[in-house]
């Protein structure tokens, strides 16, 4: 079997999922982990080998797929165009308004370079997106309502700790259980971006960072907390590395609709997870098989989900998805 050669771009909780994930597909293999950090000092769970970024043009046809684990509020949009000048890529850019334009600049990189990327990969954007499609082109009259939570969004979290003054924090969405009922009971209200979710953060401080700044500046956060009924809790270190190191996430989309004769049908993906990122890094390391698979037939450029067919992500042949799962 000739193995797809994975490298990692940046090893926090998500690098550290796509190691595991790899590990759990005899198809893929581990090259090597590329870090901004000093690469002696960098311990992995597999014992990859790491390397610095600076390092990377060394890799020019020894990778196929990089992984880029980056966060999505400054990581992301320097790393997936830099990287997909002489790899194919994969990213879990999650800016849902940013998206478009994340993607345009992808694109005319990888375009360039015969490169193919697919961006904005996890289970929101990503799973959820395709179940989105789904519900609309099943049910075309109906409404679709997507729900997050109760869960640690990562990043919405890293979004917070990059304010100044903040040391660590982590953030919550939880669905709102009257609109949640409405939903599934039937009915197809009209529901704001507030009345769906509401976000919860935790936060320890610098000592000497106000925290009613860091409130005001959370609160006014445009993308991630304007739009929603935001807490803002400041808590102990202690406290929080006894209740908030955890990842939990998850949530469902629901599309709500009528088929012919006005009958009601509904339509609900879920997801329960114990871990968000490590999840996460599961769907990106599916989708790099599928980028080297379409890279390998000239498909080049920016792709997102949607362009992927499922017959792409799944290690088995076209035969076995057939007899085994149709």
């Amino acid at each position: 079997m000739t193995k797809t050669k994975i490298g990692i771009v940046g090893y926090g909780n998500l690098g550290r999922g796509v190691e595991g994930a790899i590990a759990q597909n005899d198809d893929l293999e581990l090259v090597a982990v590329f870090t901004r950090r000093s690469p002696e000092k960098l311990q992995t769970a597999s014992n990859a080998v790491v390397h610095h970024v600076d390092d990377v043009e060394n890799f020019i046809g020894k990778i196929d797929v990089m992984i880029i684990c980056g966060g999505s509020a400054t990581d992301l949009p320097e790393q997936v165009p830099y990287f997909a000048q002489w790899f194919n890529t994969i990213d879990s850019y999650d800016t849902h308004a940013k998206i478009p334009a994340f993607y345009e600049t992808v694109d005319q990189v990888a375009q360039q370079a015969n490169t193919t990327s697919i961006v904005s990969v996890g289970w929101d954007p990503g799973l959820f997106s395709l179940n989105r499609v789904l519900g609309e082109a099943v049910l075309p009259q109906g409404d679709t309502y997507t729900f997050w939570g109760d869960g640690l969004s990562q990043g919405h979290s890293d979004a917070i700790r990059r304010i100044s003054g903040v040391k660590k924090a982590v953030q919550y969405t939880l669905p709102v259980p009257a609109a949640v009922n409405r939903v599934r009971n039937g009915e197809s209200p009209e529901l704001s971006t507030r009345e769906k979710h509401t976000r919860v953060c935790y936060i320890v401080t610098d000592d000497h960072a106000s925290q009613s700044v860091i409130t005001e500046a959370i609160i006014t956060m445009p993308n991630y907390f304007a739009d929603y009924d935001t807490t803002v809790n400041y808590i102990t270190e202690e406290e929080f590395e006894e209740n908030h190191t955890g990842m939990p996430h998850g949530g469902f989309v629901i599309r709500s609709g009528q088929s012919v004769e006005g009958h009601k049908q509904i339509m609900e993906f879920s997801l329960k997870l114990e871990s968000n990122p490590y999840f996460t890094s599961s769907v990106l390391v599916a989708y790099a098989r599928a980028a080297h698979r379409l890279a390998q037939k000239g498909q080049f450029g920016a792709l997102s989900v949607f362009d992927v067919p499922f017959s792409a992500i799944s290690p088995k042949t076209p035969q076995q998805l057939r007899a085994e799962l149709l």
